[in-house]
């Protein structure tokens, strides 16, 4: 009999080599699966597969929601769960998915956090970046982030080859492995051109655009720690994450008037539901200017 470990192994490698998950997402779905073995294994002593029901998880969901934890991560984890039944069936390990009766709780709506437009300006304009190859990194990556609204781990998966110079466009492999371009204008070529010639002269044995002085590409925690410092320098938001420069790219293109369909597309969501939430930014911005600008908006 396959063993619980064996598994999560098997799931592991399906989501990483046939799905393309991004290393994030990978690690994230092992996390919780491990979590809530243990949690099975020292609540009710299952030690198969076959024998966890619908019961067993609904008391790890209130567990976690014991402990505090928001709709949000609980999603994300039965999302999890939904992933690995529905495998173990298509592998024929199982023959009824014990997730079929588990209810999602409903996710508390909030806006997403951005950047507003003369904070960016400052931060890209008036915020000292060191003259040296790792500040042009950090300049270059923050540049990527809200000139594209990539993903983290979209611009750490960037290549040399990805970069179309004659058509200013990014090949970008996202979520599941899906490729979408991205278009960026003259400026940000020339910095990309002018770091790729400083990047030439280090040693490297890997492909990817970005990379370290000591010739290793980037990592997830270090473009976290860039971004956050940055921001820290000309917003006062709590939360300053690369995926803050994505709400900020998406926000913005839509105060700029794109069409919601068009930054669909330069995200890579698959349901325009996903991007429409963006437009909640764009309303408390006319709201904004409506207060300022009608006489009889007091």
């Amino acid at each position: 009999m396959m063993s619980n470990m064996d598994s999560i192994s098997d799931f592991i490698g399906y989501i990483r080599t046939e799905k393309r998950y991004s290393i994030h997402t990978v690690q994230a779905y092992q996390k919780d699966l491990e979590q809530f073995f243990l949690f099975i294994q020292n609540t009710f002593s299952i030690q198969a597969l076959q024998d966890i029901g619908h019961l067993q998880i609904r008391s790890w969901l209130a567990h976690l929601k014991e402990n505090g934890m928001e709709s949000k991560s609980m999603n994300r984890k039965i999302s999890t769960l939904k992933s690995f039944f529905k495998f173990q069936i298509r592998s024929g390990l199982l023959s009824q998915n014990p997730m079929q009766k588990i209810v999602s709780p409903k996710n508390s709506k909030r806006l997403p956090v951005f950047v507003n437009e003369n904070q960016m300006d400052h931060l890209l304009s008036e915020v000292h970046f060191p003259d040296s190859f790792e500040g042009k990194t950090e300049r270059l990556l923050i540049d990527i982030l809200y000139q594209t609204g990539m993903r983290r781990a979209e611009l750490l998966g960037l290549r040399l080859k990805d970069v179309d110079f004659g058509l200013n466009q990014f090949k970008v492999f996202g979520k599941g492995g899906k490729e979408r371009l991205i278009p960026f204008g003259n400026d940000l070529k020339e910095q990309i051109q002018s770091y790729i010639h400083e990047r030439n002269m280090i040693p490297t044995e890997h492909e990817f655009l970005f990379t370290r002085i000591n010739g290793k590409p980037l990592y997830a925690k270090y473009v976290y720690l860039v971004v956050n410092r940055y921001l820290a320098q000309s917003t006062t938001l709590n939360k300053r994450s690369p995926h803050v420069l994505r709400h900020t790219f998406a926000t913005h293109l839509l105060n700029q008037g794109a069409e919601l369909n068009a930054v669909k597309e330069l995200l890579g969501h698959a349901n325009l539901s996903a991007t429409q939430i963006y437009t909640h930014n764009t309303i408390e911005k006319l709201k904004e200017i409506h207060a300022k600008a009608h006489p009889r908006s007091e």
